[in-house]
C-alpha cells in the first residue's frame, strides 16, 4: 500500500517506526529519554487505499514540543471521482496530528516559501511565522583547511556531555526568544538531536563558549545538514575560524546542507564566499497551545463570587486624618496626629 512514488523514498524510515514503535511507548512510561523512532500518521480510503500520510515527531525529552516533519500525499489515488482533495487530506492529518498530542504545548513546522498552500494550510491551524530561513548546499571537498592558530585565544573543544550545557547557553544568546521558548530544549536535547562530531569555539577566560556547529540528525533522508550557531557578540568570527568548524565537522561529506537566518545579509556574504550555493527558502513556524489553567471547586468560586459581590456592600472606614502643616512659629515640628498611610 506505501509502493507510491510518493512514499518510496520513506521506506527505510517507516520500517524503522513500526519496529520501534512498541519499545518506544513502554520505555517513554518509565523514563525520558530521545525519541526512538516517529510516529506515522496515515489516511487511507477504502478498499485499502493509502492517500497521505504525516510524520511527526518529539523534539524534546519532555514531550512539550512536536515537530511536523513530512506531509505527503498520493495524487494518483486522489484522482479518481468523489475522491477527497489533496487540501481536505493534508487538514485532516494535520488536526489528527494536533488532536493525539495532548501534552504538547508547542508545535514547530516549515515550508517552503513557494509553497502558498502549504503555508495557508500551516496558518489555518494556527501556525505563525518564526524565521525565513535560507537553504544552502555546501561541498567542501576541495577547499583548503584553514590554519590552526586562527581564532586566537579561543580554544577548540569537542561537543560531548561535558561541553553540552556551553552549547545550550550559546543558543539562549543567538536564538530568538519566542522560538526558545517554543523549542523548550535542554542540553540533553542537543546531545540528542546531534549526528556526527560537534566543534565548539571557547572562550577559556570566560568559560562561554562563542560559536559552534553539529551534525542534525537526517531522520532517513539520507541528507547530511550542519548547524551553525554564532553568538550575536562575536560576528567577527565569520571567516577562517568559522570554515574551520565547518571543514572539520563535514569530514569529507561530498555535500552538506546549511541552513541561515535570510536577513542575515553578513552571513549570507560569508557562506557565497565559501562556495555555498542558496537552494531556496523556507518559512519555520510554530504554534503554541494555551491551556486554561485548573479552575477551583464549585463551592469555593461560588463563595468567591459572592464575596465579590458583596464587597460593595460592606462599610467603609472613616479616613484617616492627614499630617497637620508645620507651624513656622514653633521651634520643633508638630506633633503628627495621623498618617496617610
Amino acid at each position: 500500500m506505501l509502493q507510491s512514488e510518493a512514499f518510496v523514498d520513506l521506506q527505510p524510515l517507516l520500517q524503522r517506526s513500526l519496529l520501534l514503535q512498541q519499545p518506544e511507548r513502554l520505555l517513554n512510561r518509565w523514563i525520558s529519554r530521545p525519541p526512538l523512532a516517529p510516529e506515522i500518521l496515515v489516511a487511507f480510503r477504502r478498499p485499502q487505499r493509502i492517500i497521505g500520510l504525516a510524520i511527526v515527531r518529539r523534539l524534546n525529552r519532555s514531550g512539550t514540543c512536536w515537530g511536523i516533519d513530512q506531509l505527503r500525499t498520493c495524487r494518483q489515488a486522489l484522482v479518481q471521482p468523489g475522491s477527497p482533495t489533496v487540501r481536505q487530506v493534508e487538514t485532516a492529518l494535520v488536526k489528527e496530528a494536533l488532536h493525539r498530542r495532548l501534552g504538547a504545548t508547542s508545535w514547530i513546522a516549515s515550508a517552503a516559501t513557494d509553497r502558498c498552500d502549504r503555508l495557508a494550510l500551516l496558518r489555518e491551524q494556527g501556525f505563525q511565522p518564526l524565521r525565513n530561513q535560507t537553504v544552502w548546499r555546501w561541498e567542501p571537498a576541495g577547499r583548503p583547511h584553514p590554519g590552526k592558530e586562527v581564532a586566537g585565544e579561543l580554544e577548540l573543544c569537542p561537543l560531548n556531555r561535558r561541553t553540552a550545557a556551553l552549547l545550550w547557553h550559546l543558543e539562549q544568546a543567538a536564538c530568538p526568544a519566542q522560538l526558545r521558548q517554543l523549542l523548550d530544549r535542554r542540553s540533553e536535547d542537543l546531545l540528542d538531536q546531534t549526528q556526527g562530531p560537534g566543534l565548539l569555539w571557547v572562550d577559556p577566560t570566560r568559560q562561554q563558549a562563542v560559536a559552534g556547529v553539529r551534525g542534525l540528525r537526517a531522520h532517513g533522508q539520507g541528507q547530511r545538514e550542519l548547524e551553525l550557531t554564532i553568538h550575536p557578540g562575536w560576528s567577527h568570527l565569520l571567516g577562517p575560524p568559522l570554515e574551520r568548524l565547518l571543514v572539520e565537522a563535514a569530514r569529507q561529506a561530498p555535500r552538506v546542507w546549511l541552513r541561515s537566518d535570510t536577513a542575515d545579509c553578513e552571513r549570507s556574504l560569508w557562506l557565497e564566499g565559501i562556495g555555498a550555493v542558496a537552494e531556496g527558502e523556507e518559512l519555520l513556524m510554530g504554534r503554541s497551545v494555551w491551556r486554561r489553567q485548573e479552575s477551583l471547586a464549585p463551592a469555593e468560586s461560588s463563595r468567591w463570587r459572592l464575596d465579590t459581590v458583596l464587597e460593595t456592600f460592606k462599610p467603609r472606614r472613616r479616613p484617616v486624618p492627614t499630617p497637620l502643616l508645620p507651624n513656622p512659629g514653633l521651634r520643633h515640628g508638630p506633633t503628627v496626629l495621623g498618617s496617610s498611610r
